[in-house]
């Protein structure tokens, strides 16, 4: 239920493990993944994009369905990674299934927007990069726990380009907002946990977030609302220090419902923000 990176395996995040007893004789069965979190990542990240662009096409309708089969097709993909002493059929036929649709509906859409390119390579880039780290059972380093959300974040661009025709300096200022948001969900997860519970990692980043912010805004590449919007990851935090103790020890349940409810304030503050004026 956590917003975390789609490889996380920590106890603070639903386990991407399943059951692979009879995975040979279930091949058919559906792989889904749990990673909730990251479904608000993804669906948020895409409508402020589509917002930006201030119109929904059938394209950015098939934008969202090859978003959506790509994410799954990773599900598959990591488990596979994981338990790399054996082949699963159910992993490599759902994969391959999700995998085929998302290509399918890429190559469709690339042909209309050549411009999509970049956003496909910067993606697979991190699917390849996020494989490894997860060969090496290194998902959980803060770096590639970071590299995975501005990846899901690419959502927002996605859903611009396809109804606008190109990627602007604004497209990639709003991508960087929601990756900046969305991150800084990692450092507050981590002080729930002894081993990484230090103040000054959060901090810093918040720190570094808020500048970069400011500075997107001061060069024109986010709107003023847009820009402020970020201050729903400060006032979270803000509220997380206050009330450290019993965030530390609260159901991880609570936890969903606080990044849940501050990611939905988020999308909606950033999306009114990009409409037209006189919506």
């Amino acid at each position: 239920m956590t917003i975390s990176p789609t490889n996380s395996n920590s106890a603070d995040a639903v386990s991407l493990s399943e059951p692979t007893h009879n995975s040979h004789s279930h091949w058919y069965r559906l792989t889904f993944s749990p990673e909730h979190g990251v479904y608000i990542v993804l669906f948020g990240s895409f409508l402020t994009g589509a917002a930006l662009a201030q119109q929904w096409t059938l394209n950015t309708t098939l934008a969202l369905i090859c978003t959506f089969a790509g994410f799954q097709a990773e599900h598959p993909l990591v488990l596979q990674i994981r338990q790399r002493r054996s082949w699963k059929p159910r992993f490599l036929v759902w994969g391959g299934i999700y995998g085929g649709i998302s290509l399918g509906i890429a190559i469709y859409l690339y042909l209309q927007t050549p411009v999509l390119l970049w956003l496909y390579l910067g993606a697979i880039a991190t699917l390849v990069i996020d494989a490894i780290a997860v060969f090496y059972r290194q998902q959980k380093a803060i770096a590639n726990e970071i590299l995975t959300f501005a990846a899901v974040c690419l959502a927002a661009p996605f859903a611009n380009a396809v109804a606008s025709d190109t990627i602007t300096i604004s497209v990639l200022g709003l991508w960087l907002l929601n990756t900046l948001f969305f991150s800084s969900a990692i450092f507050t997860v981590k002080l729930r946990k002894p081993k990484t519970a230090s103040l000054m990692p959060s901090l810093i980043y918040h720190a570094i977030a808020s500048f970069v912010i400011a500075g997107l805004w001061y060069y024109d590449w986010l709107n003023a609302f847009s820009a402020l919007a970020f201050g729903v990851a400060l006032l979270k935090f803000g509220l997380i220090l206050g009330l450290r103790e019993w965030y530390q020890t609260t159901r991880i349940q609570n936890v969903a419902i606080v990044e849940t409810i501050s990611a939905i304030i988020f999308v909606v503050i950033v999306s009114i923000s990009l409409l037209p004026a006189h919506l």
